[in-house]
This record gives C-alpha cells, sequence and structure tokens, in this order.
C-alpha cells in the first residue's frame, strides 16, 4: 500500500511539471503582446508573434523543438522581432483562457500560426510557422516578410 501511495505522489508531481512546463515561454521570449509592442516601439522592430499549442499539436511541438527554443534562432530574429510566445496547452486552462483574447483578436484559425505586426502594432503578414521547419528557412521568412513590408 505505501508503494501505491508513493507511486501516486510520483505520479502526481510529474504530472505537474510536464503541464507547467508548458506553460513558459521559451528563453528569450515574451508572453506579454502589449509589452511586446512597447519593447518593439522603443528599440525599432517589428514584431512576431507565435501562436501554438505546446501539449498537444505535433507540428506546433516540431516548431517549439526545431526553431523557436534554439539559441542561433532566438539570437538572429531578437535583432529584428521581438519575439511573443502564445500559448493554447491543453495541460494549462489558465494560460490558454488568458491568452484566448489574442486567438479572437487576431482571429488565428490554426495551429502552428505567426503573425508579423510592425512597432506600432499593425499586422503585415501571417503565415503558418510549420511552412519553414528549419532555423534558416524561418530566419530567410522572417527577413524577406520585413523587406517585402519595408517596399509596400
Amino acid at each position: 500500500m505505501k508503494f501505491l501511495n508513493h507511486l501516486a505522489v510520483y505520479s502526481f508531481c510529474v504530472a505537474a511539471m510536464v503541464s507547467t512546463s508548458f506553460a513558459k515561454a521559451p528563453k528569450g521570449w515574451e508572453t506579454n503582446v502589449e509589452a511586446a509592442i512597447a519593447i518593439a516601439k522603443k528599440e525599432n522592430k517589428a514584431v512576431m508573434l507565435e501562436f501554438t499549442g505546446s501539449d498537444w499539436c505535433p507540428p506546433c511541438i516540431m516548431m517549439g523543438k526545431e526553431v523557436f527554443s534554439k539559441d542561433e534562432f532566438v539570437k538572429a530574429a531578437s535583432k529584428k522581432y521581438v519575439l511573443v510566445h502564445l500559448d493554447f496547452p491543453r495541460g494549462d486552462e489558465a494560460l490558454a483562457e488568458k491568452n484566448k483574447p489574442y486567438l479572437e483578436k487576431y482571429k488565428i484559425e490554426g495551429f502552428p500560426t505567426v503573425v508579423l505586426l510592425d512597432a506600432q502594432g499593425v499586422e503585415f503578414t501571417r503565415f503558418p510557422a510549420s511552412q519553414y521547419p528549419e532555423v534558416k528557412l524561418f530566419l530567410e521568412q522572417l527577413t524577406a516578410a520585413l523587406e517585402k513590408k519595408d517596399l509596400d
């Protein structure tokens, strides 16, 4: 019986650690859109919103692992963008609910979606993140999007 109690406690602790690990943004990412726009204005940068379902969406999980969590990506993308991680995990209903207004505001229909904003918070493009599943490809897309915006 003691073993079952220990097993139950252990299982609960592991489940708690797993669910809270999804609630955290990757290193170098903001989680507050308004704060990110304020930083973008101050630093003359664009804003990249990443809409993800980190604990249930296979393409989101892949993008998190292969692109968004990589130091190489964060360092390079942060030169021109303020990065914002907006997560909708099934294992953290409070976080998903907190981010829900952004889902509605930006009319997100699928995950993973990236929305790019200028320094005033005005959207200039969006795309499915999983179209660019490698750091190099994703950085090229971010550069091309800014160049196109500057030409318009």
